[in-house]
């Protein structure tokens, strides 16, 4: 990869390369000279050799771009714009993680020591920092800047200034892509809005949005997948509903979706980085303050418990008798190798304390990725064995591409081929 040049362009710092940052630094860079930063030395290995092991940007891409990486950050140049892109998880009791956006900030406080000079240089302001992070209301100004002022001496609103852009990034969607979408942009003046919805405005076509603060910005990308999450647990409950009366989902979907405002969700697992997560920023948020949620911690339940129900269905559906299951897909996804938080963990957790011996197969996940969240290596290899039960679960194009007649051919006599997403129709013995 070839670093841009030219001092009249201005200067990016973006900091995480994952799913969302390296598709944004890739596109800035065209247009800006643009600095990637990323912890994970590995991942900067195989970036600078021009290779994405997300898939989210094609390896001729990333080897014709412009965009300099290091992982470490006395190499990123002084930015008129440090971009934080990190992801913000849940811990184990479901509470929001800012230990990652928190050390991110701590990382672009000491850039900013750098950047002290381009404030009084001939038609720039002083530097910004934009946050990318899905976060609660508040987050920006209340935990990152002081951090940010903290860890670099300078004054929030004199020597810098911060902004906020939710992220938009869809894992393995090739229409929404960053060059297309609408960006949300706010900032901390009318003057860095401006600029910041200049920057953003410079790679997509989808246009911004200028949002009337941070704090409204960083709420609108909460609920935006929170809306997806409640929409999802419906369709799950009503699922679980339609079982017991003997009645498939889908043929009831297929049925409703000819009514023209009938919103086209589907039930399945919910895992993920974002839908399955964002909704516990809002409601930790929200119970600080004293409301609590009801509606985004029920939807939370019913998809949080979805993979057990699928567990315990499949092992009825065997009669109660433990067997050899086949997975096929590990990702939270189709089509995408993240394994973050994909409830086909829970699932094979599941089957495995109900006594089944249960092989797993993914195509597109790492195998040592997929080993730490499984406790078992994956398979990538052909496929040969027969199984008293296999199980669609995640289906990639892969298997989609063999076919039913291919994946009925791996059950065994008497055996279940199951369908979670509905994708094999009537040639699924068991369906959601």
């Amino acid at each position: 990869m070839t670093g841009a040049t030219g001092e009249d362009k201005l200067a990016v710092t973006v900091i995480g390369l994952g799913y969302v940052g390296l598709p944004l630094a890739v596109a800035l860079a065209r247009h800006f000279t643009v600095t990637g930063y990323d912890v994970n030395e590995a991942r900067i290995a195989g970036i600078a050799r021009g290779h994405d092991h997300t898939g989210e940007i094609d390896d001729a891409v990333l080897e014709a771009s412009a965009l300099r990486v290091t992982s470490n950050p006395t190499d990123c140049m002084a930015s008129d714009f440090y971009i934080v892109t990190v992801p913000t998880p849940v811990d184990g009791e479901m509470r929001p993680d800012l230990s990652l956006v928190e050390e991110a900030s701590r990382t672009v406080g000491a850039m900013l020591g750098g950047t002290a000079g381009l404030k009084g240089a001939p038609g720039r302001q002083a530097p910004v920092v934009v946050y990318e992070s899905t976060v609660y209301p508040g987050v920006t100004e209340e935990v990152c800047v002081p951090i940010l002022e903290s860890s670099s001496g300078l004054t929030c609103g004199r020597d810098f200034f911060v902004g906020y852009s939710p992220e938009r990034i869809n894992p393995g969607d090739r229409e929404h892509t960053i060059d297309r979408i609408t960006k949300v942009v706010a900032g901390q003046t009318p003057e860095v809005l401006d600029s910041i919805a200049a920057l953003y405005g410079a790679i997509t076509g989808g246009g911004v949005f200028r949002a009337a603060s941070i704090r409204v910005a960083e709420a609108a990308k909460v609920i935006e997948n929170a809306q997806r999450d409640i929409n999802i647990a419906f369709m799950n409950e009503i699922a679980q509903i339609f079982a017991k009366m003997g009645i498939s989902v889908w043929d009831v979907l297929e049925a409703a979706r000819t009514k023209w405002n009938f919103l086209p969700f589907t039930p399945g697992l919910v895992g993920g980085h974002c839908i399955g997560v964002d909704p516990y920023y809002l409601s930790h948020r929200a119970q600080a303050l004293g409301h609590e949620p009801q509606v985004l911690l029920a939807g939370r339940g019913v998809n949080d418990t979805m993979a057990h129900y699928v567990a315990a269905s499949l092992h009825r559906a065997r009669e109660g008798r433990p067997g050899s299951v086949l997975v096929l897909g590990l990702t939270f996804k189709e089509n995408v190798p993240d394994l973050r938080n994909s409830k086909v963990s829970d699932l094979v957790g599941a089957l495995d304390r109900e006594g089944h011996s249960v092989t797993l197969h993914d195509p597109v996940a790492d195998p040592a990725e997929a080993e730490r969240a499984f406790c078992r290596r994956p398979s990538h290899e052909a496929l040969g064995e027969v199984y008293d039960l296999v199980l669609l679960a995640v289906p990639h194009k892969a298997y989609l591409d063999m076919g039913s007649t291919a994946i009925r051919a791996l059950v065994a006599p008497g055996g279940t081929l199951a369908d979670l997403k509905g994708v094999l129709g009537s040639e699924a013995d068991w369906r959601l």
